[in-house]
């Protein structure tokens, strides 16, 4: 099949990348000639396992191809993905632009049928907007009987595993109202689903709704145990075996259990503040949300909560190591991360900041340039060397198992905050370092 995929940031990238690889025709559009040029030379714009592979050996035979011409673009495919981004406006609300935009040029070239596929996260209504947009171009080109579809068809991707979820989908949402828009996703889709039919087929309205729905309902549980687990250092108990105890009852299961210092990314930050704004919108006050939100914000302080509580609120002279900048380990996404938070207000007060990721440190660089006394380390080692405490954000692999008696050496003090409980507490009192969990209860 001849599919389009207009953007190729994180969803549009994947997505085409991915039905490239079931044999289809893609041709990826963007207007960012210089992220074109990268991709037309082999480069990839972001950070994705697995995702070079696929690009490059699709790209070379023929199948994925990438241009920021508009007209060529429609042209080709008979489905038309939308999977630019929407950043949330200063309201809170998911800023559609990009989404109308793209539906407009569509309806500027088009001149045969097309499904139009909303993959951005957008709001319900949304595509009632992209319908209107097409059919003012196609009105205003003299072609408004030209026929065409709109469908939601929301991505379920987690970063770090986006490439695993497109090729092996636990569900795969389509919203249509259009038996032959149907028919069409249905054929594009097949050969994702080979031992078991995942194709949920629904109105379009509930298809928006469903994307928000589950993102809301992962961050719910994500600032539940946050909560949870400031509590348990408070009474003495330890969340990790909170954690062991809840997961193990089917009803609640063990996803998104795991405390540690937000959430952050692309999707649940602004999603949780989209659907906020939806309930604002319709006379609803999303309270259970609204604390989400508000817990997640005060979670991102909790490290130099703890940090504060030991050395006071005046940090000058004092070194820290970080380990992880990043939102989540397997991306170098550094929208809405933790470490941000954790960066800005230790050097706030004066601190120096020594940083190690894996991937992210070239886009930290960016985001976080002009940030006093931040310094990147060329490595774990080169990051301790010297600090006064190793601070833990992100939960990459090779943080897991550590030397930590070359820890215990290259710190001025053994000293260790964990801010995504990687660390048994047990072990660290065995090497001689004084651990700080996020809800762990102290080891005698």
């Amino acid at each position: 099949m001849k599919v389009t995929v207009v953007g190729t940031g994180y969803v549009g990238l994947v997505t085409g990348a991915c039905l490239s690889e079931m044999g289809n025709h893609v041709v990826c559009l963007d207007i960012d000639e210089r992220k074109i040029r990268m991709l037309n030379a082999g480069g990839i714009p972001i950070h994705e396992p697995g995702l070079e592979q696929i690009v490059h050996r699709n790209a070379a035979a023929g199948r994925l191809q990438f241009t920021t011409d508009i007209a060529s673009a429609v042209a080709h495919g008979t489905v038309q993905f939308i999977g630019v981004g929407t950043p949330p406006d200063e309201d809170g609300s998911a800023d559609l632009q990009y989404v109308l935009a793209a539906a407009t040029n569509i309806g500027r070239h088009m001149t045969d049928y097309k499904v139009i596929v909303d993959k951005s996260t957008v709001p319900v209504g949304t595509a009632d907007k992209v319908r209107g947009a097409v059919r003012a171009a196609l009105d205003a080109r003299g072609l408004g009987d030209t026929a065409f579809a709109v469908v939601s068809n929301p991505e379920f991707l987690k970063e770090g595993a986006a490439v695993e979820d497109c090729m092996r989908p636990d569900r795969i949402v389509v919203g249509a109202d259009d038996e032959r828009a149907v028919l069409l996703m249905r054929s594009l889709y097949t050969p994702f689903m080979r031992n078991h039919d995942r194709l949920q087929v629904m109105d379009v309205k509930s298809a928006e709704f469903t994307k928000y729905a589950a993102n809301a309902m992962l961050a719910t549980r994500i600032s539940f145990m946050n909560e949870l687990a400031i509590l348990a250092e408070k009474v003495g108990a330890d969340i990790e075996m909170v954690r062991k105890g809840i997961g193990s009852d089917p009803r609640i299961g063990t996803h998104f259990l795991y405390p540690g210092t937000g959430y952050g990314g692309s999707c649940f930050p602004k999603d949780v503040k989209a659907l906020i704004h939806t309930g604002l919108e319709n006379g609803m006050n999303l309270a259970v949300l609204q604390a989400v939100e508000a817990a997640n914000e005060r979670q991102k302080h909790v490290l130099v909560d703890k940090i504060v509580a030991r050395y006071g609120e005046d940090l000058g002279g004092r070194t820290f190591a970080v380990w992880g900048l990043a939102f989540k380990p397997n991306t170098d996404d550094m929208r809405e991360a933790p470490s941000r938070v954790v960066i800005h207000e230790l050097t706030r007060r004066g601190a120096a900041v020594r940083a190690y990721d894996p991937v992210a440190m070239e886009e930290a660089a960016r985001v976080l340039e002009g940030t006093p006394g931040l310094h990147f380390a060329r490595s774990q080692a080169e990051a301790l060397t010297g600090a006064d405490a190793l601070v833990v954000v992100t939960e990459w692999k090779e943080f897991r198992n550590p030397d930590f008696d070359a820890i215990k050496a290259a710190l001025k003090a053994p000293v260790i905050f964990d801010g995504r409980n990687i660390y048994d507490p047990a072990l660290m009192q065995l090497h001689g370092i004084q651990y700080s969990g996020i809800g762990r209860r102290a080891v005698a």
